[in-house]
């Protein structure tokens, strides 16, 4: 039966769509996107770092391995320090559904600089180019798929982890076939089949955002025309600051880290600072960024050891890791495919877990107190294997470490996009997922300096010692999660 807009019914029964998988038909939509959107980023991070410091004679840029490390960390902490970018564009110039569409075409375009433009000239136009676009589609694509529930809706979490899903779909076969082109083709190759992957994702969402809420084509705070020229001047007196800090070597490979995590600190705290003291927020909205606070400060912890997977564990496959497999050795960087798969098999698991619990299952605090602790306990399982000597490490060790973080991930990561979501104030629902991302850039960027400075001579004191502080940061979360409850006003 026909019904009009207006009808009661319609409403009803768009509340209740449960056309993809138990979820609202549009997540499809937003599921394919970032699956091929994932597929080019990891594809292209999984071969960025032995590209900086593998020898010419391998067709990389012999760039020492401590500042390579520190690089590949900046640059996937920019990633997510520009979603700051990202979501202040959807939410004042563009709208989140026409942020993600160009973002994705920013992103296509960073990916053929790398495939096309040979050394350092690439790396700088190919990474700022996919670093600014992949903040614009991360902040926007997460803030669409929570645009697709109902406050009360106990599916949330649930459709997170299948979205989650088709992100380490593409997070899975990336690597895979990046890794199989840069060993036997050249690193060229792998950046190039990450532009084609990119491009089949901005094709596919191009013919389905249809689907997307007209909502999501509007401007929450839309910015006055009085205010365009002001942030046109402060673009250019920013951009003119970079060129000189670069210019007078302020800024250099060897700093990006630093600079990375100065920039992500102080917007992180200028984020907070607005937000609470904005008038147009409620008292319960208040209470709740407040308790976003130490889920921020967990999720930087849990970030700074997990990224590791894309800096550390490069080095350590590379130094460490027996990748001999019947007499063959399998390329490097199909070790970043592993976590994929895990999160492939698990994510339905906790989402169906999610669902069967409903409101009994355990709080947003809970689940960051467990995930940071967990993934902790990861890194702590390194350390049977210190000693081995070199290609001494198993493949089946990392293989059950990696299992390890993926139980962890899959307790923070989803959860902590939800509760962005959940927690944001309704005029700065895409600008609170931006300051959980901060959480990751922060985390990231520190990723690469505690890569840097790992010895695989001497592993002990590394591991031991992350290990401990991840853990109990944990166990604090755990300690403290009513009083942060309380604080999240009936949001759990």
């Amino acid at each position: 039966m026909s019904t009009t807009p207006t009808d009661r019914s319609t409403d009803d029964s768009e509340e209740l769509d449960t056309g993809f998988f138990g979820q609202p038909r549009p997540l499809a939509t937003l599921f394919g996107v970032e699956l091929w959107e994932r597929f080019s980023f990891y594809g292209m991070q999984a071969i960025l770092l032995l590209y900086l410091f593998y020898s010419t004679a391998k067709g990389g840029l012999g760039i020492d391995e401590a500042t390579a490390a520190g690089i590949a960390g900046a640059y996937s902490g920019g990633v997510y320090l520009a979603t700051i970018l990202g979501a202040w564009v959807a939410d004042r110039l563009l709208a989140p559904q026409r942020t993600l569409l160009v973002s994705a075409t920013i992103v296509m375009l960073g990916h053929i600089a790398l495939a096309l433009i040979p050394g350092v000239g690439g790396i700088a136009v190919g990474l700022i180019l996919i670093a600014v676009g992949s903040g614009g589609l991360k902040a926007t694509a997460t803030s669409l798929v929570g645009t697709l529930y109902s406050e009360g809706d106990t599916r949330r979490d649930a459709g997170f982890s299948l979205y989650y899903l088709g992100i380490n779909l593409g997070a899975f076969v990336g690597p895979l076939l990046t890794g199989l082109l840069q060993s036997t083709l050249g690193f060229h190759y792998g950046f190039g089949l990450a532009a084609v992957g990119m491009a089949l994702g901005l094709a596919q969402y191009w013919f389905g955002r249809r689907r997307l809420p007209h909502t999501t084509l509007e401007l929450p705070d839309p910015l006055p025309a009085s205010g365009r020229l002001r942030m046109a001047i402060v673009a250019v007196v920013a951009l003119v600051v970079i060129v000189l800090a670069v210019a007078l070597h302020l800024v250099t490979a060897s700093k990006l880290a630093y600079v990375v995590i100065g920039v992500s600190a102080a917007a992180s705290v200028a984020y907070f600072i607005v937000i609470l003291t904005s008038r147009i927020i409620t008292a319960d909205e208040r209470s709740r960024v407040f308790a976003f606070i130490p889920l921020f400060l967990a999720s930087v912890v849990f970030w700074s050891i997990y990224q590791q997977q894309f800096t550390l564990l490069t080095i350590y496959a590379v130094k460490r890791l027996n990748r001999d497999v019947f007499g063959w050795e399998f390329p490097v960087a199909w070790v970043q495919s592993i976590n994929p798969i895990f999160i492939i098999i698990l994510s339905g698991v906790f989402a169906a877990i999610w669902t069967k619990l409903g409101p009994r299952q355990p709080s947003t605090p809970v689940k960051f107190g467990l995930g940071v602790g967990i993934v902790g306990l990861g890194f702590l399982l390194f350390l049977p294997f210190s000693g081995t000597g070199p290609h001494g490490t198993p493949v089946i060790a990392v293989v059950l470490i990696l299992l390890v973080f993926t139980v962890a991930e899959l307790m923070l990561s989803p959860v902590g996009l939800s509760a962005a979501t959940k927690l944001a104030p309704e005029k700065f629902r895409t600008q609170m997922v931006a300051l959980f991302f901060l959480s990751v850039a922060l985390g990231s960027a520190a990723s690469g300096l505690l890569a840097g400075v790992y010895d695989p001579t001497n592993e002990v004191p590394y591991f031991t010692t992350l290990g401990l502080v991840s853990v109990a940061v944990g166990v604090v979360l755990l300690l403290i999660a009513r009083p942060v409850l309380r604080l999240m006003r009936g949001v759990r």
